[in-house]
């Protein structure tokens, strides 16, 4: 078939990689966000996806709106077969979704219905669900709510980032995504609705939704603190200042710390949650290098007393 790739982040490399090398298909074209700015300097760069089909020599579509007529106009003129859609972090508008004739297939990083929307490797991870995977499925207006063509599974790691958790997603989820493209070309495969039992939604987290409270349970503090990283950071305030926390281990055994204390021992720096304290991994001040636990609390002098506000 002739593809139009739709994606935007690294998370979207191997799926276009996989149909790239696709002997059964044609990437005759690839729709981007348009170039941003990232990285210490702000300097301008393009998407990963960009930069991956620039090498491949396969023209780039940078619309600002996935509505603009002049995008629209170039999209039909590449008549493509169907639209395969990895993270491509913009709304498609009905014009675009009518073009291809097998529509657009967005490859979702959930088990529809479940986990609908921007974040939901982070909200699966948040919410203590132990199996999550991937969904392939056309995109129609609604949310996330399109009929499914196929699903995998993983499980859910008790030391799972929503960064490692959705590497490993990405690499599934691309051998999916290609398999469905097969199917649909054969006319062996059929999409089947959504369940209307079951529908979660996963909106984006920000930074603000990432301040660890440390009057929650300790499961919680470590499912926020996993959820998180990398993007966007889990983060508490010491003497002022914002603290990234990186890993957090339960220390169940540890004894007894009020929500928030501090305890910076020679092996470990717990703090106290609302049932048993937590031990600090990596952290980064504000402004600073991440380091670890004990070297953060010895060059901030952490004495008894001291707690994260």
């Amino acid at each position: 078939m002739r593809l139009v790739f739709a994606g935007t982040p690294d998370t979207a490399l191997p799926s276009l990689r996989a149909l790239i090398d696709s002997p059964r298909h044609d990437v005759v074209a690839v729709v981007t966000r348009p170039d941003a700015q990232s990285g210490r300097g702000r300097k301008v760069h393009p998407s990963p996806v960009a930069e991956l089909a620039e090498e491949a020599g396969i023209p780039v579509l940078r619309p600002a709106k996935a509505g603009d007529p002049e995008f629209l106009k170039r999209l039909a003129e590449l008549e493509p077969d169907c639209c395969p859609v990895v993270a491509y972090g913009a709304l498609l508008s009905q014009s675009a979704l009518d073009v291809p004739r097998h529509g657009w297939i967005n490859l979702h990083f959930s088990i529809l219905p479940a986990w609908r929307g921007a974040a939901p490797v982070q909200h699966a991870i948040l919410h203590g669900d132990e199996i999550t995977g991937a969904s392939t499925f056309q995109i129609v207006k609604e949310l996330d709510a399109g009929p499914v063509y196929g699903v995998v599974t993983e499980e859910v790691r008790p030391d799972d980032t929503s960064g490692a958790l959705l590497d490993r997603l990405a690499q599934s989820g691309a051998g999916l995504l290609a398999a469905t493209l097969d199917g649909v070309e054969d006319g062996t495969l059929e999409a089947r609705p959504q369940p209307s039992d079951g529908v979660s939604i996963a909106p984006k987290i920000n930074v603000v939704d990432a301040e660890i409270d440390w009057s929650a349970p300790a499961m919680r503090v470590d499912r926020l603190v996993r959820a998180c990283t990398p993007n966007p950071g889990a983060w508490t305030t010491f003497r002022g200042q914002r603290l990234k926390v990186g890993r957090v281990t339960p220390a169940p055994s540890a004894g007894s710390l009020a929500p928030g204390a501090i305890a910076a021992g020679k092996h470990s720096v717990l703090v106290g949650t609302a049932t048993h304290p937590v031990e600090l991994g990596e952290v980064q001040p504000q402004g600073k290098r991440v380091m670890s636990a004990g070297e953060w609390a010895r060059g901030a002098r952490v004495e008894s007393g001291d707690r994260f506000e």
